[in-house]
């Protein structure tokens, strides 16, 4: 999450776009930028059986971080994506669903959800919303924006395997019957799915779709630097992981989702 924040931090004011995929250690549970903990994780399991619990700068529910493919698209460039977060998070979807599209996978992007799901304290898996992927009604990319003007992060989790029972047990929903409407690679395909291959079909989807060419990204010492300075700052802290307090943010008037 530091490494993305960075990434934003460090855009231009012309047109620069970086795209980044990533995996967890651990299980771990991402809390949206406003959201209470108290309400949507239940931190004592976490705790108990070693699932981390992180807070991102981009809005909407919980995710499970586990077993999957994060995402991450960070740009300036409003020409390509839109001045819009509306605009610009239906082209990501639609450049991600080419990849989908080559590993043999027709999926669709969701429509409006109920305003049960908008309202209320479910993780981000337990329906599609709008603009959102998913196969069969089930979702199978979740993703969150965060925006300042043209320049935006937005990042996202796309399940390699099933975590239905432990994405429960971390959302205070062990004992609810009702099925969490989401979907993984591996289930879809019928085959395991592992993250080198899901990464390579991604890229070339995005690239396909945006008909651009990808050039590795290095960090310096500095970069590396700042990197390790904000994650000790913010990210490793129970002030911004669990009550939301920026030591220095850089995220006044944004919007997000």
């Amino acid at each position: 999450m530091a490494v993305d924040e960075h990434l934003f931090r460090i855009l231009s004011n012309g047109p620069q776009t970086s795209v980044r995929f990533y995996q967890w250690e651990r299980p771990t549970a991402s809390l949206g930028y406003g959201q209470n903990p108290a309400k949507v994780v239940d931190l004592e399991f976490c705790r108990s059986n070693g699932v981390d619990v992180v807070r991102r700068i981009t809005g909407g529910k919980l995710v499970l971080h586990h077993r999957e493919v994060t995402y991450s698209v960070v740009s300036s460039d409003a020409e390509t994506f839109t001045g819009t977060l509306g605009g610009s998070y239906k082209l990501i979807s639609r450049g991600l669903m080419k990849g989908l599209d080559a590993m043999g996978l027709s999926a669709v992007l969701a429509g409006k959800a109920p305003p049960s799901y908008a309202r209320g304290t479910m993780p981000c898996f337990s329906h599609p919303a709008q603009d959102e992927v998913e196969l069969d009604g089930r979702k199978i990319i979740g993703s969150a924006q965060k925006r300042i003007g043209d320049r935006f992060l937005q990042h996202g989790s796309i399940p390699l395997h099933g975590e239905e029972d432990l994405l429960k047990a971390v959302s205070f929903l062990r004992n609810d019957p009702s099925r969490i409407r989401m979907t993984s690679l591996s289930e879809a395909l019928g085959r395991p799915v592992g993250f080198d291959e899901t990464v390579e079909q991604l890229t070339e989807g995005l690239a396909t779709f945006f008909q651009i060419d990808f050039e590795p990204i290095v960090f310096g010492p500095k970069d590396r630097a700042d990197i390790e300075s904000l994650c000790r700052r913010k990210y490793a802290t129970e002030e911004w992981t669990l009550n939301g307090r920026d030591p220095d943010s850089i995220l006044p008037n944004d919007s997000s989702r």
